[in-house]
């Protein structure tokens, strides 16, 4: 996630290269060519850029809208596995030590059990992050789980499921061996089944791109329009006697919209590990500070900070 407020110049121009080269390369050529008498019978009037350059705004518009839009649930649905990780840390905690007040659990027994399961939940936050950013570095999740659970968990296709499956497991037992109540499962359950729910948003934003068709012609339309462009601006320009002027305000205009274009692109698939991505890194770095404190635990790992502006 992009935390700066000013941004490199060359920076953006590097990350606009395609299009301020086709704006650049299209502006210098009509110029000269229109400079030669070739191309004054075939100047278009400015009213043409007027109102193609409407519609590209439109559509711009209705995608930078809609791409945001699933940015920020992603955004939304991570904050809630946030605030219900630490929901069920506390879940398990409160009520398997109450197990231990009354005599049912020794402590020992209700530290290991409380320790599992709020490892597992850790686990699940990584294993979710690194299932949508497509990554295999699975060896994080190593430190939270048993050295069985790990194996059994290298074999399976959906490892962030096979963890809430395992934690559901893992409760019955807890309740059988009274180290939960037999009713503790009544309000534990429903904080489970939100995990699963929020992997399937997730999922579903990942899976679903955004319609195609408004992608593509998106696209068509900006590079039409900054094709365009300069054959309805240097008419004008030349009545002003000033003809060269077209280059740079053709390629400003184009890269104005290239950029708009540009930022709904990459707002569109909030889980590919980009700088414009939600922090999911940060935000799993979180889960495990926060319920390892809860655990009153030392060994709590380093905030992680900003680098450069961005947040990963």
């Amino acid at each position: 996630m992009i935390l700066r407020k000013v941004f490199n110049p060359l920076a953006v121009i590097r990350y606009m290269f395609i299009e301020i080269t086709i704006a650049t390369f299209v502006s210098v050529t009509i110029y000269f060519v229109y400079d030669n008498k070739h191309l004054e019978t075939i100047s278009l009037p400015f009213s043409i850029a007027a109102i193609l350059g409407s519609a590209l705004a439109i559509f711009i518009a209705f995608r930078n809208n809609n791409a945001y839009s699933r940015w920020w649930e992603a955004r939304t649905v991570w904050g809630n596995i946030i605030n219900n990780s630490r929901i069920f840390a506390r879940q398990i905690i409160v009520n398997a030590e109450n197990a231990a007040a009354i005599d049912k659990a020794s402590v020992q027994e209700v530290d290991v059990y409380k320790k599992e399961l709020v490892y597992r939940q850790i686990a699940f936050a990584h294993a979710l992050r690194l299932q949508l950013r497509q990554q295999n570095a699975w060896e994080e999740l190593k430190p939270f789980l048993s050295e069985k659970e790990y194996r059994e968990l290298l074999e399976k296709n959906n490892k962030a499921n096979f963890l809430i499956q395992t934690q559901g497991f893992k409760i019955k037992e807890g309740i059988r061996l009274e180290l939960l109540g037999a009713f503790d499962n009544i309000s534990i359950e429903p904080t489970l089944a939100g995990f699963s729910n929020y992997q399937g948003a997730c999922e579903r934003i990942k899976n679903t791109p955004l319609l195609r068709q408004y992608h593509y012609f998106t696209k068509l339309f900006l590079y039409v329009f900054m094709v365009l462009l300069p054959f309805c601006l240097i008419a004008d320009f030349s009545k002003m006697d000033a003809p060269a002027l077209m280059i740079p305000t053709s390629i400003l205009i184009s890269f104005v919209f290239g950029v708009m274009g540009k930022v709904g692109e990459v707002n569109e698939n909030p889980f590919e590990n980009q700088i414009t991505d939600i922090p999911m890194s940060s935000m799993c770095n979180t889960i495990e500070r926060d319920l390892k404190e809860m655990l009153i635990e030392l060994e709590i790992p380093a905030k992680l900070e900003p680098k450069d502006g961005f947040i990963y």
